[in-house]
């Protein structure tokens, strides 16, 4: 059977999703629910995403789709096309989702593949330098958990975004 393909981000209300290399909001919860969908999974990411961890995200693997013919870095997985991504995703890996965690070129490369989509919809602006196109029509909210502003912290919502079925979308354009 085949993985299913999950993207994985937190997305400001204006769209960005990163800043300088970082994220521009610190969001402690939604880092325990991306631990908590990646945690056992194959994760699929670009280079500059990678560089920016903090280092190895323990009981993950990191796989890197890069151009870069002579990269690499230790732990790192590393693959020059979508296609080797995914086999190196699903060789020797029982688990049943593949993560693919950024950055937005990558996104943009597995969407038109992807299951599922899960978000942190954040409900405030922030400064980035990457930004996400909001899904289209093809996408339904399947699941939503929403979280009011913080002392520290704007409101946000987890949100899963599940494939609308081909003919249904067609039905409603």
């Amino acid at each position: 059977m085949m993985p299913e393909l999950v993207l994985i981000y937190a997305r400001a209300a204006n769209g960005a999703i990163g800043h300088e290399g970082t994220l521009p909001w610190r969001l402690p919860a939604d880092l325990r629910r991306f631990k908590q969908l990646t945690m056992g999974k194959p994760m699929i990411m670009g280079r500059k995403t990678f560089e920016s961890l903090p280092g190895l995200l323990p009981g993950r693997r990191h796989i890197v789709l890069t151009r870069r013919e002579r990269w690499e870095s230790e732990g790192a997985e590393v693959a020059g096309s979508v296609d080797e991504a995914l086999a190196l995703a699903r060789k020797g890996d029982a688990s049943d989702e593949i993560a693919i965690v950024g950055g937005a070129a990558i996104y943009d490369v597995f969407r038109p593949m992807a299951n599922r989509v899960e978000v942190t919809e954040i409900h405030e602006d922030f400064p980035g330098d990457v930004f996400m196109k909001p899904l289209g029509e093809q996408w339904e909210v399947t699941a939503r958990d929403d979280h009011p502003a913080g002392e520290d912290t704007p409101a946000f919502s987890f949100v899963t975004y599940g494939r609308r079925d081909p003919d249904e979308t067609r039905s409603n354009a």
